[in-house]
């Protein structure tokens, strides 16, 4: 079986048969086939598309193709959740806790930021000694002990699909739907979880651009993990503009703080309540998704989710007393030039700027600053006047911080505007 033909196969808009597909993946894997051979497939799938058995089949390869975690140590409902990316995304940091608090139990695998997206594990590292290295037996005791714990992803899971996403990034392929479901499911069905959800972000600051492509990308998504055997449900949510407030590593972790003691923005709250109550009847624990919402609201208002927040990061090595009384840095205001509605906020921008400024990383090898970020003040559809401020940008004295790069970011229009919808759709309850 020559790469060429199925190159041509793909071309010519055929459906592949799963013998080839793991033929294709193992090439991958074991690097036998060239790079230029699998980016020009790549291309080919970017064009024409694949059936959902064919993508069924690529998410089998690709979780085959390396180690799969056995979870039957922990006691319980084994919880997963993934979001697509976004802006200000920092709901692991809330989720796992609360849904640990709640019954469930999460062990959470996670990655790295790289764009205007954040990484958990930087959020999480800059809490003084953070431990994400945990190594397989103290990762399941942990999670046995207090419900949840969060780490980084082995490199042996899913290989094939690292060596795919790296050409993909070059070859101008990263925007197809079943690639995309692919590399989401194979990472998701390795690390052993019995329910997940799935946050798959739509609009600027997300990779699904419209409401189409999200539900395509949710609905296939959803369909893999069925016909695994999973309970999977996807929450289809908005990202024309930040979740919540804060943008950058120690500010996100300080908003999740904030929430879990029963705070926080209002928009990253009535998303946190959404996705554990879909959690929580999916994973049978409250089958009622009111009950559900009542239960997750009365826990966070309770504070009881930030003392398991607290457990876990103590027993991951990290210093919550030194994270919290560490001094915050310098801070910038942009404060409005007019009055009226917030029309919109841009959230590619502030993600890009934020990048910018430390808080991501423009290559894999860059270094994070996890002190700078922005706190945007303010929401669409707020009533604004002229003075009144809608930034906080959070830089180093030696950070020259040019206002007028910032106030392009927040459109403000004299005619009242309605709040955007946070859940946009839900996919598999």
């Amino acid at each position: 079986m020559r790469m060429v033909d199925l190159i041509e196969k793909k071309r010519n808009q055929e459906a592949h048969t799963e013998e080839e597909i793991k033929t294709i993946i193992e090439g991958v894997t074991n690097q036998t086939i060239p790079d230029y051979q699998i980016s020009a497939w790549l291309m080919a799938v970017y064009f024409q598309g694949m059936t959902k058995k064919e993508a069924f089949y690529l998410t089998k390869a690709m979780l085959e193709s390396g180690d799969q975690i056995d979870l039957s140590e922990i006691k319980g409902i084994k919880v997963d959740k993934h979001s697509t990316g976004g802006v200000g995304d920092k709901t692991t940091l809330v989720l796992a806790p609360l849904i640990a608090t709640l019954s469930g139990k999460m062990a959470k695998l996670s990655g790295r930021g790289l764009g205007h997206t954040g990484g958990t594990l930087d959020k999480l590292e800059s809490i003084q000694g953070f431990n994400v290295g945990l190594e397989k037996q103290a990762f399941i005791d942990q999670v046995n002990d207090i419900g949840c714990a969060v780490a980084g992803q082995t490199a042996k899971i899913a290989p094939a699909d690292k060596i795919l996403y790296a050409l993909r990034d070059v070859t101008g392929t990263v925007p197809s739907i079943p690639l995309i479901a692919s590399s989401i499911m194979a990472k998701k069905l390795a690390s052993g979880a019995d329910v997940i959800v799935l946050d798959v972000k739509v609009g600027d600051g997300a990779f699904m651009k419209t409401i189409e492509e999200a539900k395509k990308l949710a609905e296939l998504m959803v369909s893999i993990g069925q016909d695994y055997g999973k309970k999977v449900v996807a929450l289809l949510t908005n990202m024309h503009e930040p979740l919540g407030m804060a943008v950058g590593n120690k500010l996100e972790v300080l908003e999740a703080i904030d929430t879990l003691k029963g705070g926080g923005p209002k928009d990253f709250k009535g998303l946190i309540i959404e996705l554990a109550s879909a959690i929580l009847v999916l994973s049978d624990i409250e089958p009622n998704l009111e009950i559900a919402k009542d239960l997750v609201i009365n826990t966070l208002e309770s504070q009881k989710a930030y003392q398991t927040f607290k457990a876990m990061v103590k027993r991951q090595s990290g210093n919550i007393d030194a994270f919290l009384t560490k001094k915050v840095i310098e801070k910038t205001i942009l404060n409005a030039e007019d009055e009226g509605f917030i029309k919109s906020i841009n959230a590619l921008d502030v993600g890009l700027k934020a990048m910018h400024l430390g808080a991501g990383r423009k290559t894999i090898e860059d270094n994070i600053d996890h002190e700078v970020g922005i706190r945007v003040l303010v929401k669409t559809g707020d009533r604004i006047k002229v003075g009144e401020p809608l930034l906080e940008i959070y830089h180093h004295e030696n950070q020259v911080i040019d206002l007028n790069e910032y106030s392009p970011m927040i459109k403000i229009s004299k005619e009242e505007v309605a709040a955007p919808k946070l859940v946009l759709q839900t996919i598999g309850i």
